[in-house]
């Protein structure tokens, strides 16, 4: 039996999908994408692509579509999406939950609040060759170091967002550790400077960079909006939607 009310889920990630895979058909699900990767893995049932335009009108969609509650599983560091779920939620009075993977507890990491910090850090501990795995927004800041950079993102920075002195390599995960520890040897990498994605998708990074003696600067994961409520797994988010039956 179907169950009649429709959940808006915000996903894009693996966890997206494997939600959207446990609740279909039986569940209603519409997933919405943000659009920013080509070719993007598609989760089972009903996809909308693109952004919403703000609060405003992600409320208006979310009345327009008769949406009785939102799960968002988007990436921990899609801050703009989470917030205005949570206040477009609260507006409408709609049930909202976020799907918060848990985040990394590696050791001998520097954490730093933002890209800019990290930039700091590379610069005043003297790091010469630079793994970058922030993604292809995260690269602008880096574009006046001195520092040579091996970047990795899934599509292309715009050109004058890249630092002068780098390689480009497109690639999209999950990772193994033997080709982690072989790219970092292979280049002669000194530090990471990475995201606090979680996940086992890209974890190795992590491991093969402690094996190597590679420094690792860590951007933090921005807070969730005050209030909001999460939980941790994919099982913990299928028991909440499936509390609306």
């Amino acid at each position: 039996m179907t169950n009649t009310r429709t959940i808006l889920l915000l996903g894009g990630t693996a966890e997206a999908r494997a939600l959207a895979a446990r609740l279909h058909p039986e569940v209603a699900i519409i997933s919405s994408l943000a659009g920013r990767v080509p070719d993007p893995a598609l989760p089972v049932g009903q996809v909308r692509v693109g952004g919403f335009g703000g609060v405003a009108r992600l409320r208006e969609w979310l009345r327009d579509n008769e949406i009785d509650a939102v799960v968002d599983a988007t990436h921990p560091y899609a801050a703009t999406i989470t917030a205005n779920a949570t206040t477009a939620c609260a507006e409408l009075g709609l049930p909202h939950l976020v799907l918060a993977r848990p985040a990394w507890e590696p050791t001998g990491v520097t954490l730093v609040g933002s890209n800019a910090e990290a930039v700091e850090m590379v610069a005043r501990q003297g790091y010469s060759r630079v793994f970058l795995t922030t993604g292809r927004s995260g690269t602008a800041a880096f574009v006046g170091s001195d520092a040579w950079f091996l970047i990795r993102a899934v599509t292309p920075p715009d050109p004058d967002m890249l630092p002068a002195h780098h390689e480009l390599l497109l690639s999209r995960g999950p990772y193994e550790y033997a080709g982690e520890h072989a790219l970092m040897r292979e280049h002669r990498i000194d530090a990471l400077v990475t995201k606090n994605s979680g996940g086992a998708m890209t974890r190795p990074k992590l491991d093969a960079a402690s094996a190597l003696g590679v420094a690792v600067v860590m951007i933090d994961r921005p807070a969730l909006p005050a209030g909001v409520y999460s939980v941790p797994s994919v099982d913990a988010a299928e028991k909440w939607v499936r509390g609306f039956s």
